[in-house]
């Protein structure tokens, strides 16, 4: 199968996003916040030199807006204010200004299904049945179905409020009441959001859950459902969200078509569900979508074959650009995932920076970071996340660069695995990123070439990247198989491998176990080293 290649891709397109949960990035040396422990956009803004070095190409950062804090910034009391806990909207405006000074775009946190309680809309909704804002939110006199929230686990979906005397709809946690999308003012509302800060120079946003926001409350969820205590979350898919979905397109598009991007976490894990979400090009809808179903594959090459496969072939069908993320916010990190070895986590940089499409990094994957053991007494998430939130380690000190004991503890090996310590050694996996996202940015095969999987045995998983006759390969294999080298990639050079003794060495007749390249032709080689150079 070949996918071919994308002429004149977008910035979003040729783009490696990297995700910044602000809590946990970085507190500021000559500023500290009020709470110390806990990141800022003062902190996040002195190590965006760090990301511009690194190499990412644009930020995606989690909620920052006016919060009591009950999911950590995803019940949001002020949509067009920042919470004081980071800082201002000057600090905002300063750190915006000053990613793009270093060329790096910026994407807001968008939360468009659900409000904290403590939001004045709610408030005034909550109050009775007859206030000009009573049917901003989902009330029944009764829950309409058995959904289930997301979490605490195993609760119902539908909260008793006394004041009011009704139940309102809350996939989530108690203090985050669904909005009510089927009420035009709500909607637009939501939009004017979006605008505030598109006004202000952002570059996009990350639309949180943003397939809930269509709902069909006559549609039981299946009994498995309440045997595995799931949320209903992953079933929700209703043709309405499409027409709101293209609304959403229209505001972003009002600042020009491909200048601000949306990216939907659309958690449905099925590939032909959520490429839906993406619209067509005569009624577009999101630019990007999230694809859960990749995230949550076991590092395993037969399956992770399939599940690109797939992706790549929907998706072409409609004209769409794939995402690629493998460790988020939400989810343990993948190198945990995966068993737990660097070198796996090497392999899948490989894999994760050479696919067809924009890739997401999670802040600390470029450290090779595990989750936190956080103990029971530490434990502060409801969604029980706590372990892949933990700080960014950012020297050897004991407090690793922060200016007090973190919100949460930090990851093990924290004393090696920091900034500071694997920026002095240029085998570290900070320096494997740095050197796989150079690569990237100046190499059009793979940011928007061509893409061939190759052909082979099942296991085998395997790629070939090209744009005007420059070509690249890919060979990811985590296993103790070997495989018989595809036509093309043998006698091509290995520039980047998860075993250094491998690399200058060309590609023999046979691809060996546990390892990843990529590999590409001498002429291919040479222009990659004289674009890298100037």
């Amino acid at each position: 199968m070949q996918i071919h290649r994308t002429p004149d891709p977008t910035w979003w397109q040729r783009a490696t996003i990297y995700q910044v949960y602000p809590r946990s990035f970085a507190e500021s040396a000559g500023h500290p916040g009020p709470h110390p422990g806990v990141g800022t956009l003062a902190g996040f803004r002195e190590h965006i030199a760090h990301l511009a070095w690194l190499g990412v190409d644009a930020v995606w950062l989690s909620p920052v807006f006016v919060s009591p804090m009950a999911d950590f910034g995803y019940d949001v009391a002020d949509f067009c204010a920042i919470d004081p806990s980071f800082g201002t909207l000057a600090d905002f405006d300063e750190l915006l200004a000053t990613a793009h000074a270093h060329d790096i775009k910026v994407l807001l946190d968008w939360v468009p299904n659900h409000t904290s309680d403590q939001h004045p809309w709610f408030q005034e909704s909550r109050r009775d049945r007859t206030n000009p804002k009573a049917d901003w939110y989902v009330w029944r006199d009764e829950p309409a179905n058995n959904w289930l929230a997301s979490f605490p686990k195993g609760e119902a979906a539908w909260q008793y409020d006394d004041g009011r005397g009704q139940y309102y709809l809350r996939c989530f946690l108690k203090e985050q009441p669904d909005l009510n999308w089927d009420n035009p003012e709500v909607e637009a509302a939501m939009h004017d959001t979006l605008r505030y800060w598109l006004d202000r120079g952002v570059d996009g946003f990350r639309m949180d859950v943003v397939h809930l926001i269509g709902k069909d409350l006559a549609l039981p969820d299946p009994a498995v459902c309440a045997e595995k205590v799931w949320g209903h979350v992953p079933f929700n898919d209703q043709p309405i969200t499409h027409d709101r979905l293209r609304r959403i397109r229209a505001v972003l598009d009002e600042y020009g078509p491909g200048e601000r991007v949306s990216v939907g976490e659309v958690y449905l894990l099925d590939e032909a569900a959520m490429a839906e979400y993406y619209g067509t090009a005569e009624a577009p809808e999101l630019h990007l979508s999230f694809n859960f179903r990749f995230l949550w594959a076991p590092f395993d090459p037969a399956e992770l074959r399939n599940r690109i496969l797939h992706t790549t072939e929907l998706l072409a069908d409609r004209g769409a650009w794939p995402t690629w993320v493998l460790s988020n916010h939400d989810v343990p990190r993948h190198r945990q995932r995966y068993g737990g070895r660097e070198t796996d986590a090497r392999m899948a940089a490989i894999m994760l920076l050479t696919l067809p499409g924009t890739p997401f990094i999670y802040q600390g994957e470029e450290l090779g970071l595990v989750d936190a053991d956080v103990p029971p007494e530490r434990v502060v998430d409801p969604g029980l996340r706590d372990g892949c939130r933990a700080p960014i380690p950012w020297n050897g000190d004991p407090l690793h660069g922060w200016a007090a004991d973190p919100w949460l503890p930090f990851a093990p090996e924290a004393d090696t695995r920091n900034v500071a310590a694997q920026m002095l050694d240029e085998g570290s996996m900070l320096h494997f990123y740095r050197r796989l996202l150079q690569l990237r940015r100046t190499t059009p095969a793979l940011q928007s070439g061509a893409f061939t999987m190759l052909p082979g045995t099942d296991g085998l998983l395997a790629w070939r990247r090209s744009a005007e006759g420059d070509e690249w390969f890919t060979y990811v294999n985590p296993t103790d198989e070997t495989h018989p080298t595809p036509a093309g990639m043998e006698g091509a050079m290995i520039v980047i491998c998860s075993d250094p003794a491998l690399e200058g060495t060309t590609v023999a007749a046979r691809l060996p176990p546990r390892v990843a390249w990529v590999a590409c032709r001498r002429e291919s080689m040479d222009t990659w080293v004289a674009s890298s150079q100037s």
